[in-house]
């Protein structure tokens, strides 16, 4: 992994309602790339993968609204999933990307991006799902797994709540031993949470997914929680034409464990397209 990564270069949409913050780099010849981060996170998450993927394509890496540097209060309305993708396909359009783009989706952020394929189709010209965790329509409803985060966070124990989000997705002792830039962004996205949590158990219909008439990429850390690969196995059903990698060294977070397997994975991905 790079020893370090330069401030990306910010910039804000106005929307009727607010405003979207992203960032963006590259003008190669490539399709371009959308990146949608997950929980906790904001587009600083994507460090070793902007300046990579900036060789060869536009790279657009938005904030979904509701997390840094967005600082108004939890809970929020807007900080929902249909509204997120709603938002990603205003900044599509408003950056003059009207053919589509390489949409890559992590974690809560892969619902987003399936929303934003479902939504706008002719948007998205291939979809990448690493993690997703999201339930199926018909599956039943699942115990809210950070609960307990956000009980901590409503009592003003901040850090209580991030380490058992992040221990529970990542791995036990993960946050300890996280580096400083990835604890300030987490922290700086604690809220989110106290708004997340409105529709922790908000269901993907099985029939949106194997409608998607888009090339489709499976990503998988080799040490996640096993809940992850499960929605990833229901994916392949749906979707048998779909291809799956699976990111060794890695667990939740394996765009930042192995940056390198990672960012192999999709670029041959979107290449072939």
């Amino acid at each position: 992994m790079p020893a370090q990564a330069t401030e990306p270069p910010h910039h804000v949409l106005p929307l009727p309602d607010g405003g979207l913050h992203y960032t963006q780099a590259g003008t190669g010849a490539g399709a371009p790339i959308l990146l949608i981060h997950g929980s906790l996170c904001d587009y600083r998450y994507w460090r070793w993968q902007v300046p990579v993927f900036a060789e060869a394509h536009r790279v657009i890496a938005p904030s979904l609204r509701g997390c840094w540097p967005d600082a108004r209060p939890h809970p929020r309305a807007e900080y929902a999933v249909d509204r997120h993708a709603g938002d990603l396909a205003h900044l599509l359009r408003a950056l003059d990307e009207h053919d589509g783009a390489h949409v890559v989706g992590h974690s809560r952020g892969a619902q987003v991006a399936l929303a934003l394929a479902t939504q706008a189709p002719e948007l998205c010209r291939s979809l990448t799902l690493a993690d997703p965790g999201f339930r199926f329509a018909d599956e039943p409803e699942a115990p809210i797994f950070y609960a307990d985060a956000v009980q901590l966070l409503r009592d003003g124990d901040t850090e209580g709540a991030i380490e058992q989000f992040i221990d529970t997705v990542n791995g036990a002792d993960t946050w300890r031993r996280m580096v400083g830039w990835f604890k300030d962004m987490v922290r700086d996205n604690a809220a989110t949470l106290l708004s997340q949590v409105r529709e922790a158990n908000l269901p993907v219909d099985p029939g949106d997914a194997a409608a998607l008439p888009c090339p489709v990429l499976l990503v998988g850390g080799a040490h996640s929680p096993a809940k992850y690969g499960t929605r990833q196995d229901r994916l392949q059903q749906l979707l048998p034409q779909a291809r799956r990698a699976r990111i060794a060294l890695a667990a939740h977070g394996m765009n930042l464990a192995n940056p390198r397997a990672f960012n192999r994975a999709v670029l041959e991905f979107v290449a072939g397209a």
